[in-house]
Formats: C-alpha cells, structure tokens, sequence
C-alpha cells in the first residue's frame, strides 16, 4: 500500500492529469486540421498534411510520458504558458494559410485559452489570452477579410473569454489556498497530538503520523506492518489479531478499543490504549485508523490507585471501600445460619487538638500508634479498618452483647494507654458506637449500609453522652438522625418554593460585540442568606439527584423567556439560548422527553436553543453518548462541547459527535495576550473548529485585547466580564429593546 500522498503530491497529480487532457485536446485541434487540409485546401498545399499528421502522432505520444514528474518541477506553469504561446502562435501561422482562417482561428484560439486557464496562473494566462488576441489581429490583417462587425465581435469574446478565464483561474487559486490551510492545520493538530495514528489495511501501513516516533519509541518510516507485529508483546498478539479482525469484518464507521502492550526500541514494553475505527469503504480512506496512545504512566498510577482504593495510605489497615465489601461477605456467610454480624465504628476524642497544637506529622504518628495497639485488640479473624481521619471500625462476627460490649472496652483501654512521641506523652481517649443485624433480614446491600448507619448513630451518641464509651445502636437514635437529615432537605424545598431564579450572560459576535444570544445560569435566592452562586448548591444537587428537576426547571425558564423576546421585540427572533446540561442530567433516561416538552410548551425556535455539554461527559460512553446527541439533534436543538481542551478526548472521536458549537475553556482565554502556548491552543481550537466547520465561542473574555486576538484567530463568539456580567431577565428585555430602537 503507497503512503498516503500530501497536499503537494497530490495538486502535483492533478495537474498531470490536466496537461494529458489538454494534450488529447490539441491532438484533436490537429485532427481538425487534417481534415481542413485534406478537403478544403488547394491541392499543391497539401503537403501540409504531413508535418500536421506528425504533429499529432507526437501529441498523442507525448499523452503517455511520466507527467507526474514534469508536473512537480518548479517552473512547470511558466514552461506550460510558453507551450500555449507557441501553439497559438503556430494556430496563427496555420489560419493565415486557411481559406476561412477568420473563423478557424478564433475556434482554436478559444480552446487554447480554456486549456491555458486549467493549469496556468493569472499572469501566465493573460499573457495566452493577449498572444490570442494580438495573433487574431495579425490573420485579419494577412487575410484582408472585410466583415468588420463579425471580426469585432469575435475580437470582443476573445477579449472577454480571457478576462473570465483569468478570474476562474483566480478563485481556483484561492480556492486552493483555503483548502491547502484547512488541511495544514488539521495535519498540525495531528502530527502534535499525544497520539499516534496510523492508517493499515490488507497492503499494508499507508500513514504514520510523525507523533509516531514519539509515542511508541520507533521512528515513522519503520513502522511496516512486520514491523508493528514484532512490537506487540508475544502474549497479547493473538488477542491484538482478534481485535484487528473484528475491527475489518465490522459494519462503516466501527470503532474499537483495546488496552496492550508494545516494545520501545530499547527492549521495554509500553502500555498502549489502541482505538481502531473502521473506514475500509470509504474511497477516499480505505483503511482501518488507530489511535495509540502510552497510557503507562496511566496504568501504573490506576495500579497504585487500586492498592489506594482498598487500603488506607497511612496505616496500611483496609479502607472504607474493603470494609463495605468484608460487610456483604460476612452478610452472605450468615444468610442460611441467621449469624450476627456486628460493627464497632471508633472516633478517637480530640484528636483535632494534637494537630492543631502539635502538628499534622505527630498527629500521623499519634493514628499509626493507635492503631497498633488496636490491632493488637481485636481478634485473628476481625477486621480492623481506618474510615478516614480519626475514625476506624472493626468488623466482627459471632459475638453476642456482652462479648461486644467486652470488645469496646478493650478497645478503650488500649486508646487509654499513654503514648510518646519525642518529647511529648499524649493520652487519648475514643467513642465507640456499637451496631449489629442479623442477616437474611434484607439486601446485602442494604444490610452493609443499614450497620454503618446505625454504627455511626451510635457513636455520635456515645460522643453526646460525654465521650470515652461505648453505646449500642437504639432505633430511637433513627429519629434523631431524621431532624438531622431535615437540613439536607433545604434545597429540596427550594425547589417546591421557586428559589431558583435563572440570570443571563451575553454572548456576543466578537468583531462587533453585538450580542447573538445570551447563556442561563441559576442562582439561589436563599430567603436567608441571599443570593448564591451555583458553587453553594450544584454539587449537592448534583449528588442528590435533585439537578434533573432544577436543571428542567432552569431549561423550561430560559426558553419561556427567549420565546417571548423572540414574540415581543423587533430583531430578536435570531437570539438564542445556551443551557448547561450537567452528567446526572445527560445519564436521566427522560433527557429527550424533557427537552421535547419545553419546547412544545414554550413554542421557541429549537434551532434558537443550545445545549452544552462538558468535554468529559462526551467521553465517559462515547457510544451511549453519540446515540443520545443525535437525538437531541434531530428535537432540532444545537449541541455545543464546553470548556473545550480540559477534559479527555482523541480526536478520531470528534468527528463522531454531531457538535454544533467549541467553547473555548477561560483557562485558555485567561493567558492568551501573554502566553504563546495559550494563544497557540486557542488557534488550534479556533482551527480545529473551521476544519469540522464548528462556531467558536470563547469563555471569559474581560480584556479589549484578548477580544482583539481572538477575533484576529478567527474566533466566531464570545462572552465574559467584558462585555456583561450574569443578569436578570429584566436587563435583558432592555438591552434588546434597545437595540431594537437603535437600528
């Protein structure tokens, strides 16, 4: 398989293709004067027919030379232009002898023009036009004809037929240009990326970016297919061939991935991450495209974040998470015998004092002493285990009251014991909260949550009754965590008493600064504590669950409000709406139901309404993902990525996504006037936006420079503080109407 052409190799190409067809149509030009010659010159002339025949031998010849390798020298066009000079010039010489040359020669002339335009530059092609046009004024003048208003009018379209020629040439060229700057930047963003990508089918490897070398530690132009197989590491190469073969036998467009590993040019294994996506029938791919990229540094911090994930850093005792586990398997041990399982949850009393009066590092050593000793405690077979901080719990089976009860205080007397560190003696003391359940009474599930709940009740009401002592769970305790739990309804009933008010930031057309749509944001309006910002509930709802009711409602406001702007005042019919849909809201299974009703509801324009996506919730399920953004597309709502270039994502998955709008990440914005390497990933995002024919818009604009720099890359949109902050409704009802008053 041939490496994939470049942009250059492939205009080269192109032009070949079009000499060899003007070269057919000069054979035919000659062709026709055969026949002018044979049939209707004076018989002593015909011996013209032989130098004419040979020309067209010699044409049609010339059709079979290399001309992909005259095509790339540099001073080809100027060598072409003087070719069409010399065969208008010859033309000319053929009219004059012509019996009807006045008419032959502007038939001739005008094709050689055509031709000239298709492969010549504008100078080289008026200076054709100009030859067919002074070599038209010699015939006549040889010729004597007398028809004036004939010969001027063809004198007129010869003239006119080389200015059209010159301007289609010119538009070609800038066509070209564009196209050349499209593809150089997307090819940029390629080759500088993280990954490496490759282009493979059954002949073989056609295009190795030159990140390649980088990436796997092998250099672009080694990477054959023999080769590529040598690196995968001999136990994985049957399962990489079993991918490849499901990649090719899959339907258009099939992407895949695999996680492997490959070997550097000093002998060592990388770890790779390798998405494959399936582009055989496409005619202008042809071939399976993978994305590699090293995940090693990846693996081993998620291999280190696995021994985090179920053992505490620190005393090296069994975290939260392997607790819960030993929880469901001794819950499931006892399901047929109806054994206790008990948990005693241990707070250590102020240990807060050691260290704010003694330092974070004694207070470490304090915990690793503490829990020694309460290792020491507790039975072969219990689990001992650190929550968090000061608090630890120990899992036990098979111990009835008084046993638990004679644990706990155990436990207590090994916290009692003094311990030293350098200078100091710390005595400590704990309270301990005593729960048990009995299993086969319901779930694991919820047997495992149900005993660290009670656990906790219980040991919050040992700390109430005066600490350094052991209290077993009472339901009673049930109704005192209830008026607890009565704060965390508070956002709850914000909901049912409409807190939530929605305020609007412009979004404005960067070179003008005219606004184009405006972005809703909710706040709080707390009966006490005024006016909050999304940082003081939006992580709370989120975890609840309670941001799909506030996001509908948010969605639902904002489109009410947009529909009566577009109703009620001239020339905002074409504002539109951004509203953020947050990663509970994208997983709700009613997201495309809600969204149909709001705009049924509300009559607005779905192309006016945009719904915005952050960049990692676009990865966490690409397929699920495409499949839920398609559907919103066709509701006929716009779709945009936000805070762009923050999150994860390859760009052999962009494409796959039906995106509408990049929204440049403020992070970007903030140091793009004083830092080149924001500027250069503002540019590229800008870039990348036109080659996938995406608007831009960038976040937190507060400079006039950044705004300046911005409209100079090309970016489409933007807001921030320079332009407004986030306001009300009403504010935005008078900013339109006036600007409807003053246009």
């Amino acid at each position: 398989m041939k490496r994939w052409a470049n942009f250059e190799s492939r205009e080269h190409g192109h032009l070949a293709r079009q000499i060899r067809h003007n070269l057919w149509i000069f054979t035919a030009l000659t062709a026709m004067g055969l026949v002018r010659v044979a049939f209707d010159w004076p018989a002593e002339t015909r011996w013209a027919l032989v130098p004419l025949g040979l020309s067209m031998l010699v044409l049609a010849a010339a059709t079979r030379l290399p001309l992909e390798k005259l095509a790339a020298r540099p001073q080809i066009r100027p060598m072409l232009a003087g070719v069409y000079i010399a065969t208008l010039v010859a033309h000319a010489l053929f009219s004059v002898a012509d019996p009807h040359g006045t008419v032959m020669f502007p038939a001739g002339a005008l094709a050689i023009m055509v031709a000239a335009a298709t492969t010549c530059g504008v100078r080289d092609g008026l200076w054709v036009g100009a030859t067919a046009v002074t070599g038209f004024l010699t015939v006549l003048a040889l010729d004597g004809a007398h028809d004036n208003y004939l010969n001027l009018s063809l004198l007129i379209i010869m003239a006119v037929v080389t200015v059209l020629c010159a301007i289609t040439t010119h538009n070609r060229q800038l066509q070209q240009e564009q196209r050349d700057e499209v593809g150089y930047r997307t090819a940029a963003l390629l080759e500088n990326g993280s990954d490496a990508i490759l282009a493979v089918n059954s002949d073989g490897v056609g295009y190795v970016s030159s990140s390649s070398g980088r990436v796997l530690g092998h250099e672009s132009g080694e990477l054959t297919m023999d080769a590529l197989t040598a690196m995968i590491h001999p136990d994985e190469k049957e399962r990489v061939a079993g991918f490849l073969g499901e990649l090719i036998a899959g339907p258009p467009r099939h992407t895949g991935r695999i996680e492997s590993r490959s070997r550097n040019r000093d002998g060592g294994y990388l770890d790779v991450e390798v998405i494959g996506t399936n582009h055989l029938h496409d005619p202008l791919i042809g071939a399976v495209i993978l994305t590699i990229r090293d995940v090693s540094t990846q693996k081993a911090l998620r291999g280190e974040l696995d021994r985090q994930a179920i053992s505490d850093p620190l005393t090296g005792l069994p975290n939260r998470a392997l607790l819960r586990d030993r929880i469901g398997t001794a819950v499931r041990r006892h399901t047929r015998t109806a054994g206790r399982v008990s948990l005693l949850l241990i707070d250590l009393d102020d240990f807060k004092k050691v260290n704010d009066t003694l330092g974070h590092l004694t207070g470490d050593e304090f915990l690793l002493a503490q829990a020694r000793r309460m290792a020491a405690t507790v039975r072969p077979g219990d689990t001992l285990a650190r929550l968090g901080g000061d608090e630890f719990a120990v899992l036990v089976e098979d111990l009835d009251e008084i046993g638990l009860h004679s644990l706990a205080q155990r436990l207590l007397a090994a916290v009692h014991e003094p311990v030293r560190i350098g200078s100091n003696v710390l005595g400590g003391s704990a309270s301990i909260g005593i729960a048990t359940v009995k299993a086969g009474e319901s779930s694991d599930i919820d047997l495992t949550d149900e005993l660290i709940r009670d656990a906790d009740l219980a040991m919050y009401a040992a700390k109430k009754a005066g600490r350094d002592r052991a209290v077993s769970y009472e339901d009673s305790m049930f109704a005192a965590a209830v008026a607890e739990a009565e704060a965390r309804s508070e956002l709850e009933r914000a909901l049912d008493r409409n807190e939530f008010v929605v305020f609007y930031q412009p979004i404005v057309d960067l070179p003008s600064g005219r606004p184009i749509g405006v972005e809703a944001l909710v706040r709080w309006q707390h009966p006490e504590r005024g006016l909050l910002g999304p940082n003081e509930f939006i992580a709370h709802a989120e975890r609840t669950g309670l941001i799909v009711p506030l996001g509908a409602g948010v969605l639902r406001v904002a489109c009410q409000e947009m529909a009566r702007w577009h109703r009620e005042i001239p020339g905002a019919d074409t504002m539109r709406v951004s509203v953020n849909l947050s990663a509970r809201q994208f997983q709700e299974p009613n997201l495309l139901d809600t969204v149909r009703d709001v705009l049924t509801e509300t009559g607005i324009a779905p192309e006016t309404v945009v719904l915005e996506i952050t960049e990692s919730m676009l990865m966490e399920d690409v397929d699920a993902t495409v499949v839920v953004l398609h559907r919103l597309r066709e509701l006929g709502v716009r779709l945009a990525i936000d805070d762009f270039g923050t999150g994860y994502s390859s760009l052999s998955y962009l494409s796959r996504f039906p995106i509408d709008i990049l929204k440049i990440d403020k992070a970007f914005v903030d140091g793009i006037t004083a830092n080149r390497e924001d500027a250069a990933l503002a540019e590229a995002v800008v870039g990348l936006g036109k080659a996938l024919r995406l608007q831009t818009v960038a976040e937190g604009i507060e400079q006039p420079d950044q705004q300046a720099l911005l409209t100079g890359l090309g970016c489409t949109y933007g807001q921030g503080y320079l332009f407004a902050k986030p306001v009300g409704a009403d504010v935005i009802t008078s900013m339109l109407h006036d600007m409807a008053t003053a246009s």
